[in-house]
């Protein structure tokens, strides 16, 4: 058998190539380059080589031919040339992809031997790839090993592992431990199982089995029926030389007792020792190829031989440059897997049931997936999530870099007429809504919620994970706690809220010099400022860095916010309605007697870190925005902000895990963000910027983001367009505008309800007229939609006790004030099937270009701003501004705050300020009776008639229903 050395695919070389002596590899070499800049490779055990450039120069060449003989090497270096020029034309192709990308192998060995690191060196400085050693104590345990691979399985850089361990060191622990996809040696169980099923196109095969039958495979003669035998291999080595043997036709035989017979009967030997002895030289027939991993010289027994000649490492030198190949194959695969993939959602099947069961009925009767296998469907990596058990998962925000070039998909807000008692279902119609683009209409769509807050949950409301057959699931987990991004936020709020008070007691019983101390202390003899504090030194205009250098009047300056009591801006908060907070006293213990001052709690979703973390676009701009919030005044009239008290970094701590949206699904298996719950009559009420960013990359060029504004469109989708969206950039392209038949009798002038007491007749009984006098809040909201250029679609979320002519009046009205469509929907008791028609009538509206248009400019004054909202989004005549709102007005545009946005805190129960007045007010003034500001989420917010920014609970709170199973740990009574 006459042998050459090619790779595998290349062209055949058919030459008459004379056998020689080879000298094998020793345990399995991989040849890859190390790098000398730390910049691109660090590790705690990694050791920096310097390397060749890489760029083929002759000089790399030239030592690359010194390792063979003159009439050995153009056989195997022409096959490693081509490996070579292969693999540095697929790696230009992935850096035109993704530039920058130089891919990494990362050997662990035991001990610090160079010798395999010199051959990485040259190999991989031919092809551009670096080489990262870790060199771990040469009786190093198994766990020791396991934590580097682990720490490589994770580094983004590294697309290659090579375990050049001793064979006992390879425990099926170790093996297993290396990421498939990484493991280019092919030595855990998976890729082997693959070599075993012949199938390696996701895996990798050992490239030292590679190189021995690329030898056989440049004979002239067809290897099928050949017989080989393997001598001294074992392991995964083992496998893989029998495995591809066999699936090219060979006949495969392993050592036994009758060892002489079996070389002397074979084509091929195969061996693994470090001597001779073992195998004499009279065992060898004429013509039998013999192949040494090993050290050990293989002696010629035909005239075709070279007695004495010898070659560095054939087959080492080749597999090595098949293992840089699967180095560059690992990043190509890598990089495929950083681009779009399509959706494989699998919808979960409905049965709907009549009479509908309760909501957490529904919720329990259906199976979630598990949260991997739902984001595997939508094209997330494992490394973008996060789990939270098995049915939620926080989302890494680093999916924006991976699809920054995707295009976004189609924006859809779903808003809602002045809500009433009688409820409109916005949440049931946006996932109703998904649920029929997604599960049955076969396109990408996402839905975007705000998390629940803890007091409608237990107050008056009950859940918000929508209802009946359109509903998030497990509603429990959806309702309660969640990821506990309301938890950190509350967290974070009171940090700030403690930090206030304990500084205004601390400077009024310190001396400068003694607040100076414990504000810059001695540490080892060493004074060093913080970061922010050096930050507050620059904004006070002081540009030192020694703290012994300052001046009296520069330490004063330094530690002196002179917060005025009475100016504090910032409250405690509280994810519970609690009345008796709304005012209090604060520092009556007997430590703080003198101190005492009245503040209040607000509701925790009223928090301006909630209105922060639902405007952010990231870390490093939440840390800025909480930065620069407002807590108060100085006594002169200066602001004092977060960054002032020396905050802001451990609220950003408390916050790097809520700034993450939260995955779930709805009843149909189909994607969830929940995100941030900001009240959309106190705060600018909708859910986060990076949820709707995310949603957007994620469903691609021919998905849908559909995402709900709090409250009734008045007050969220307002807030929307001109809060929301000057933030984000983003653009929506379609309004769905909610309404019921029975919310718009009450509109139209119905009598009140009551909770717990039957319906009146007006609700239950068909009556055109009333509905018809309601549909004035209807026009109304349309209108408001127009006035920002987006078309508007009508939700008619339909009950049971909805006549077809009520409908169909409700419907004509809509689309003659100026709807695109009006389409009755039955989500609730049928899922996203009932919603089909909406769907439909959404995509339609989508198509069609839009031409959004902010209400305001920014640089409209404060009042002209409020008074534009005023008048043309609420129908009001004009406002009124209290004199201590006309004063802060002037004091924040005074402070440059003028130019942000107005978020109005107002009633949610009627386009007016009077929670009474149904239907469309017009003639009313709009008293503006304080104006407060967020500067760190962006927006000044008024404060209309008398609006509450704590909630109480009602006489029949929702926690009378509330109730465990202490034997199942069920949840009874959450809606």
């Amino acid at each position: 058998m006459k042998l050459s050395v090619a790779f595998r695919h290349a062209h055949r070389s058919h030459s008459n190539i004379r056998r020689s002596r080879t000298n094998g590899i020793t345990v399995l070499n991989p040849e890859n380059r190390f790098i000398a800049d730390s910049s691109t490779v660090s590790h705690p055990r990694a050791r920096k080589v310097s390397s060749s450039s890489g760029s083929g120069s002759s000089e790399t060449v030239a030592s690359f031919k010194s390792h063979t003989r003159k009439r050995d090497g153009p056989i195997y270096e022409g096959a490693i040339s081509d490996i070579i020029r292969r693999s540095r034309e697929e790696l230009r192709a992935i850096g035109e992809i993704h530039p920058g990308l130089k891919p990494t192998l990362a050997i662990i060995q035991a001990g610090e031997d160079d010798s395999l690191l010199e051959i990485n060196k040259k190999m991989a400085g031919k092809i551009g790839l670096n080489v990262m050693q870790i060199c771990l104590p040469r009786q190093c345990t198994e766990d020791e090993v396991i934590e580097e691979i682990l720490k490589l399985n994770e580094d983004s850089r590294v697309h290659g592992v090579f375990l050049h361990l001793p064979h006992s060191f390879l425990s099926s622990a170790v093996r297993n431990a290396t990421k498939p996809q990484k493991d280019v040696d092919g030595v855990c169980d998976l890729n082997i199982g693959r070599v075993v099923l012949g199938d390696q196109r996701e895996g990798f095969t050992s490239p030292v089995a590679e190189a021995v039958l690329e030898l056989l495979n440049r004979q002239d003669a067809p290897l099928v029926g050949k017989m080989a035998l393997l001598a001294g291999v074992e392991g995964h080595l083992k496998v893989a030389l029998q495995c591809l043997m066999q699936n090219n036709g060979m006949m495969v035989q392993t050592c036994s007792e009758t060892l002489q017979k079996q070389v002397m009967e074979s084509d091929v030997v195969v061996m693994l020792e470090t001597g001779l002895k073992c195998l004499p030289p009279t065992w060898l027939r004429l013509g039998v190829a013999v192949i040494n991993l090993g050290f050990a010289l293989v002696r010629e027994h035909s005239d075709s031989w070279d007695d004495g000649v010898e070659t560095d490492a054939s087959v080492g030198s080749l597999s090595a440059a098949l293992r840089m190949q699967h180095v560059v194959m690992s990043s190509r695969r890598w990089m495929q897997a950083q681009q779009y993939q399509p959706w494989r959602l699998r919808p979960l099947k409905l049965q709907p049931l009549s009479p509908v069961p309760s909501d957490i009925e529904i919720s329990r009767s259906q199976t979630p997936k598990p949260i991997a296998l739902l984001a595997e469907e939508i094209g997330l990596l494992p490394e973008e999530l996060e789990a939270y058990g098995t049915t939620k998962a926080k989302v890494h925000l680093s999916l924006l870099d991976r699809l920054q070039h995707q295009p976004d998909g189609k924006y859809v807000l779903v808003a809602g007429i002045t809500p009433t008692p009688l409820g409109e279902g916005k949440s049931t119609v946006t996932i109703g809504l998904v649920q029929a683009l997604s599960a049955h209409l076969k396109l990408n769509a996402f839905a975007c919620l705000r998390q629940p807050s803890q007091g409608p949950t237990f107050g008056v409301k009950g859940g918000a994970a929508g209802g009946g057959y359109a509903q998030v699931i497990p509603m429990e987990e959806f309702n309660l706690h969640l990821t506990g991004d309301i938890h950190a936020i509350t967290a974070a709020n009171n940090l700030v809220a403690a930090a206030i008070d304990a500084r205004i007691l601390q400077e009024a019983t310190q001396s400068d010099k003694a607040l100076y101390n414990r504000l810059v202390p001695s540490v080892n003899g060493v004074r060093r400022f913080s970061p922010i504090q050096l930050s507050r030194l620059q904004r006070l205009g002081i540009n030192k860095s020694d703290p012994d250098t300052l001046t009296p009047q520069e330490v004063n300056s330094f530690v002196r916010l002179d917060l005025d009591p009475e100016k504090v801006t910032w409250q405690r908060v509280v994810d519970t309605n609690d009345r008796f907070l709304r005012k209090i006293t604060v520092g009556q213990a007997n430590t703080e007697k003198g101190h005492a001052r009245q503040t209040q709690f607000d509701i925790a979703v009223a928090s301006e870190i909630m209105a922060i973390l639902a405007l952010t676009d990231g870390l490093a701009d939440m840390r800025a925005r909480l930065g620069r919030m407002v807590i108060g005044s100085s006594r002169n009239g200066q602001p004092i902000t977060a960054d002032d008290l020396g905050v802001t970094g451990a609220l950003a701590v408390l916050m790097k895990d809520a700034i993450k949206p939260t995955l779930m699904q709805t009843v149909e298996g189909t994607p969830v963000f929940v995100h941030a719950g900001p009240f959309a009559n106190i705060a600018h009420g909708n859910s986060s910027v990076l949820a709707d960013k995310l949603a957007l990359k994620l469903v691609g060029k021919e998905g849908y983001v559909v995402t709900e504004a709090g409250f009734g469109a008045d007050i969220g989708m307002e807030k929307f367009f001109n809060i929301k969206c000057r933030t984000s950039g983003l653009r929506p392209d379609v309004v769905v505008l909610v309404a019921t038949v029975r919310a718009l009798k009450m509109h139209g002038g119905g009598p009140n309800v009551t909770a717990g007491v039957p319906l009146p007749k007006e609700y239950v009984d068909e009556n055109l007229q009333l509905v018809a006098e309601g549909c004035s809040n209807l026009k109304k909201q349309i209108q408001n939609a127009h006035l920002f250029g987006i078309p508007v679609v009508v939700a008619l979320n339909v009950f049971n006790t909805d006549t077809q002519a009520e409908i169909d009046l409700v419907c004509r009205i809509a689309e003659d004030s100026g709807a695109s469509a009006a389409v009755p929907c039955n989500h609730w008791s049928r899922g996203g099937r009932g919603s089909v028609e909406l769907a439909h009538a959404v995509k339609e509206a989508g198509s069609r270009e839009s031409h959004f248009r902010f209400l305001y400019s920014l640089q409209d004054p404060i009042v002209e701003k409020i008074r534009t909202i005023a008048q043309k989004i609420y129908g009001a005549a004009d406002i009124e501004l209290s004199p201590e709102a006309q004063t802060k007005i002037d004091y924040y545009s005074q402070q440059g705050f003028g130019a942000l946005p107005i978020c109005m805190a107002k009633t949610h129960l009627s386009l007016s300020h009077m929670p009474e007045k149904k239907g469309a007010p017009t003639g009313f003034v709009l008293p503006i009776r304080d104006v407060r500001a967020s500067i760190g989420a962006g927006f000044i917010y008024p404060l209309v008639g008398t609006m509450s920014t704590m909630p109480g609970l009602p006489t029949r709170p929702c926690f009378y229903d509330i109730d465990l199973d202490p034997v199942t740990e069920e949840i009874k009574g959450l809606f």
